[in-house]
């Protein structure tokens, strides 16, 4: 930019061009890479430093808003992707250095098909896992919430349980009544083959009606949820992580007893 000097003012000789930040190996300018994390750092969590995981052996996945199937949701919604979840289960179970895992759920619930998808793998997977709801874990939340060897929920935390939905087109036909109820039924089987309440008392809750305000239903708060028996216990993160490395160690002491 161009500025207006006075003639009396003493010229000055011209300055020596800046010398170039010292190179590092590969031929990147010394703190560039290391400053451009820090601002990603502040642009995706408003902090400049985060712990760091590599050194863990737990993998923490975390499922928050509505998750998201195989139709894509406005931006403005907070979505979790299941094609985002998928891939990191399926790394955890392969990474011999991750022995455990925690999957921390405040979901309002979403797509059927993508929680079924999420809450089988957490179920099939050979390393310990545990669940922590923290805030909500609402409608296909739930088999997700039960779908691990352990699962917490904290005291102030609510899970909705309501009937299946069918959005978009729908054809008033038999056939459609039967696709939602054989639907159903999956989701019913998965939540009282991996949690402790028994069919009968989940439908009932299920199908409750006066505990909404706008629906079928019934709100399950903490401690109901795990009187219930669809969480095992009520608890945070400390727990949580407790209970993991317990579960890490009996599986340890399994095995060297095998190889024994």
């Amino acid at each position: 930019m161009f500025q207006n000097q006075d003639p009396n003012t003493p010229q000055t000789s011209p300055q020596a061009p800046p010398q170039s930040p010292p190179q590092q190996p590969g031929g990147q300018p010394g703190g560039a890479e290391k400053g451009s994390g820090i601002l990603n750092k502040i642009q995706e969590l408003g902090q400049t430093n985060v712990p760091e995981m590599e050194q863990t052996n737990i993998h923490c996945i975390t499922i928050i808003g509505q998750i998201e199937g195989h139709m894509q949701l406005p931006p403005q919604n907070k979505t979790t992707k299941y094609e985002h979840i998928i891939p990191q289960l399926v790394a955890a179970e392969q990474n011999a250095k991750i022995e455990g895992m925690l999957i921390v759920l405040n979901t309002v619930g979403g797509d059927v098909e993508a929680g079924l998808a999420i809450s089988e793998m957490v179920a099939s997977m050979s390393k310990p896992t545990v669940t922590l709801v923290l805030g909500g874990g609402h409608s296909i939340g739930v088999p997700i919430a039960v779908a691990a060897d352990y699962s917490f929920i904290a005291e102030t935390a609510t899970m909705t349980i309501h009937p299946i939905r069918l959005t978009g087109l729908v054809i008033g036909v038999p056939q459609t009544f039967e696709y939602l109820d054989k639907m159903q039924e999956r989701v019913i089987s998965f939540v009282t083959k991996q949690s402790n309440i028994a069919e009968e008392k989940f439908k009932e809750l299920m199908f409750e009606k006066g505990n909404l305000t706008r629906d079928i239903g019934t709100n399950v708060v903490g401690p109901d949820a795990v009187d219930y028996g669809i969480i095992n216990e009520v608890g945070g993160v400390g727990q949580a992580l407790q209970k993991l490395n317990q579960l890490i160690s009996e599986q340890k002491g399994q095995k060297e007893g095998m190889m024994q």
